[in-house]
């Protein structure tokens, strides 16, 4: 399968999922930007062809996603990313967000566990 084809299927995936909306040409169009779009997130999704243990992850990949979150009007941005295809053929799939959002995110819970 086409690096393509894999990176089209994560991206889908990840839109139904999330309740989102996969952008049409991984969001290389002038208006649509990132690869799905869902909620108040822009997200750059990132997958390996083939499973592995470790993945790189490229500060250009943050910081691509948060200038099209801005240019959409997104106030949040991550970049989702798997580490390949399982023993199963289900991936699991991981979030980077920045520290304003983990923050937010730790509150909600706390929030949450305390009521």
């Amino acid at each position: 399968m086409s690096t393509r084809k894999v990176s089209k299927k994560q991206e889908a995936r990840l839109a139904k999922t999330l309740g989102g909306k996969r952008q049409s040409n991984s969001g290389a169009t002038p208006f649509q930007k990132g690869d799905v779009v869902a909620g108040l997130f822009a997200i750059e999704a990132k997958t390996s062809m083939t499973p592995k243990q470790s993945i790189s992850i490229r500060r250009e990949w943050i910081d691509k996603i948060r200038r099209e979150a801005f240019a959409m009007g997104k106030p949040y941005s991550a970049v989702a990313f798997d580490f390949g295809t399982g023993s199963l053929g289900n991936k699991e799939t991981f979030y980077i967000i920045d520290e304003r959002l983990f923050r937010k995110l730790n509150e909600k819970l706390e929030e949450e566990e305390n009521a």
